[in-house]
């Protein structure tokens, strides 16, 4: 028996390969299939199953395309209702993968077709849970995504989702592995650990969720603290349950090789975004006027569907030369299909070119700490208000990122102003997405919060309730 966890860092998602006897499966596969059927090909494997724990939210799985070119049915668990052929399985049935068997256990409530997975190993004793977004670690599914969908409020969600808790999860053995679908950054949950894989045992011990007295505090304590969900999620969950066109058809259209004049023709004659995924030091000296920098080497996909949220606007690739296949794929699994193409040889042909650019005034750390006046001077913190909460400039307001599309609107492009989030690449997003829409006359802090934590500058965890951005 092999398990092996395929973690992918930027969606903190995690999909699972599992074989035995020459049969093998895949729990929660991404949209890019090729690196299962590498592992496939290389260890002599046939795929006998496609496991799905639910219909995902914060990302487009690779189950339709993984089956197409393997010919692998697709497992859901009961509720499920797809467009597609599949199996419906049904609550405790169980599935024979070489000398193992995965047995269905239905867990409603982050969406009510949400299911786990029960390995049963080869001497027939439960080995290991793949929670998908049911069970954490360190937390449990958000219950407020699916309220709309099936006309059912968030507090219901929260209680079918601790019965499933109570009495599918808690009564396995302490000894079983806890495999989740997500991990720490991921939207889907609030308190996720860092960690990947844990003991149920340990978690039983420490996940809070799973230590309240009662259903009405369980539900109370998952829906404190919780965040919007991303606008793009529906357009997401739609995809998967719907179908999308395949992976290899998106890269055909979207690897196109433009020239500056064609390019500039095609920004111009249509409403696409100029997405540039350099770093945001590098896309501060000089860009594409009205691009959006969202960096490649950080969280890319979430971030570019809460900030972009559309996703059938066309968009515009500046990429650094020879990443246009890693940010075609990257924008792919969170359902931005719409490349029109790519700026060859990067943004170094449009400045030969002699094209118009532009540029973020971006400041050290110690530049800021010498120009700041506290009571005078507007200092702008684009963190999450949590990391606010723990410590800030004193006098400076949070405007979360999450929410610039909001908190933008009204602001006087004439008032000057420092922005910073908590190293750098938040708080340059923020930037570019500011000055697109005419607002320029401020200062960006390169290294953050974590390089401003080293000044003088005064620092408080006193919260001024009008300074929180409420949205």
């Amino acid at each position: 028996m092999h398990i092996e966890q395929i973690y992918t860092g930027c969606l903190a998602q995690g999909a699972y390969y599992i074989h035995s006897g020459g049969e093998g499966i895949i729990i929660d596969p991404l949209r890019e299939v090729q690196p299962y059927l590498d592992r496939l090909s290389r260890d002599g494997v046939t795929l006998k199953y496609i496991f799905e724990t639910h219909f995902h939210a914060d990302f487009v799985s690779g189950h339709l395309d993984l089956s197409a070119k393997t010919q692998a049915p697709i497992v859901f668990g009961p509720l499920a209702n797809p467009s597609f052929p599949c199996i419906v399985a049904k609550d405790d049935q169980e599935f024979l993968v070489g000398k193992i068997r995965i047995k269905v256990l239905h867990t409603p409530g982050h969406t009510m077709e949400s299911s786990c997975y029960l390995l049963i190993d080869e001497q027939g004793n439960p080995h290991s849970l793949f929670s998908g977004d049911t069970l954490f670690l360190g937390d449990v599914g958000r219950p407020d995504l699916a309220q709309k969908a099936i006309d059912t409020s968030q507090e219901e969600l929260a209680g079918i989702l601790y019965d499933s808790l109570l009495n599918k999860i808690m009564p396995l053995p302490n000894s079983v592995m806890v495999y989740p679908a997500h991990g720490a950054g991921s939207s889907c949950g609030k308190n996720m650990m860092k960690e990947t894989m844990d003991s149920l045992g340990h978690q039983k011990e420490m996940n809070y969720a799973l230590n309240q007295p009662t259903k009405e505090a369980f539900v109370e304590a998952v829906l404190d603290g919780l965040m919007p969900a991303p606008a793009y999620f529906p357009m997401n969950v739609s995809m998967n349950k719907k179908g999308y066109n395949s992976m290899d058809e998106v890269m055909r259209k979207a690897l196109r090789s433009l020239g500056v004049e064609e390019f500039e023709i095609k920004a111009e004659g249509t409403e696409a975004v100029i997405l540039d995924t350099r770093s945001p030091g590098e896309f501060a000296k000089g860009f594409i006027p009205r691009s959006i920098n969202i960096g490649i080497d950080g969280q890319f996909a979430p971030w570019v569907g809460l900030v972009i949220a559309d996703s059938e606007r066309p968009i515009l690739l500046v990429t650094a030369p020879g990443r246009e296949v890693e940010t075609i794929t990257r924008l792919s699994r969170v359902g931005f299909d719409g490349v029109l193409g790519y700026l060859k040889g990067g943004i170094d042909t449009w400045i030969s070119a002699e094209k118009e650019i532009d540029s973020v005034n971006r400041i050290t750390a110690s530049q800021f700490a010498s120009e700041l006046a506290i009571g005078e001077s507007v200092v702008i913190d684009v963190r999450k208000e949590n990391e606010y909460r723990g410590e800030h400039v004193e006098d400076a307001y949070n405007k979360p990122l999450d929410f610039i599309n909001d908190w933008f609107v009204g602001m006087d492009p004439q008032q000057a102003f420092f922005m910073h989030c908590a190293g750098g690449y938040r708080s340059m997003i923020a930037a570019s997405i500011l000055k697109s829409r005419g607002i320029h006359h401020f200062k960006e802090i390169e290294g953050g919060f974590g390089e401003i934590a080293k000044t003088i500058v005064p620092k408080t965890d006193f919260i001024c309730q009008s300074k929180l951005q409420k949205i």
